[in-house]
């Protein structure tokens, strides 16, 4: 006999497989903080080799490319990470990548830090995942360097390379599978270049990692 819920279930999270009829369901997502020097010397980190931490957004953060991203409540300074994104078909087996946007609530975040309080509201907080489809490794291999790059508005805000990474990909999941077991499903975001900046609604977003996709988006009013 199927379980049968007690309240309407939620549909699953899932994103585009980039030339396919496919989706790739969502199980968890993972972040590295501070993984490429320059946006680690931004943030005002010391020691640039740090071991990789790790945060996470709940899986239902995932926005479409080309959707209008809600401005989220209780900031002030909604910024833009754009990041190359690891998309898992199992522990240690990589299904393909994407393009992210791991949205922060900056001011949040950076009071967090000063009380030394967690970052679920600064990071995880609804529509702050938007990701591109994900391009099969199948098709395009396993990127280990490339351009990677944002624009709001037409005008370049991010530019540096995947090659950049302080903790390359292998690294980082090897890491990252000693304090939790990855399955199918999840996605890792692998970190962001300088360039940082605050969005406002109204704003066009577009950025890309060469070899694997375009992310797009808009703000919108909240």
């Amino acid at each position: 006999m199927a379980d049968q819920h007690a309240v309407p279930a939620a549909p699953r999270p899932a994103v585009a497989v980039a030339g396919s009829a496919l989706v790739f369901p969502v199980r968890r997502i993972f972040c590295v903080g501070r993984n490429y020097p320059e946006h680690a010397r931004e943030m005002g980190a010391s020691d640039v080799r740090a071991p990789p931490f790790f945060f996470t957004k709940p899986a239902d953060a995932v926005m479409p490319s080309g959707s209008a991203v809600p401005f989220p409540t209780r900031t002030a300074d909604l910024q833009h990470e754009i990041e190359l994104v690891v998309a898992l078909a199992g522990p240690g087996e990589v299904f393909g990548y994407a393009v992210g946007d791991d949205l922060t609530r900056r001011d949040v975040q950076a009071q967090s830090k000063k009380e030394g309080k967690p970052w679920d509201t600064a990071k995880g907080f609804d529509h702050s995942a938007p990701v591109s489809a994900v391009a099969r490794a199948a098709d395009i291999g396993h990127p280990a360097r490339g351009r990677i790059w944002l624009e709001v508005n037409g005008k370049l805000r991010q530019e540096g390379d995947i090659a950049d990474m302080i903790w390359g990909v292998p690294e980082v999941l090897a890491e990252l599978a000693t304090w939790f077991e990855l399955k199918a499903g999840d996605l890792v975001f692998t970190g962001t270049p300088a360039g940082v900046g605050r969005l406002v609604p109204g704003d066009r977003v577009r950025g890309g990692v060469d070899g694997v996709g375009i992310l797009e988006h808009t703000v919108a009013d909240g």
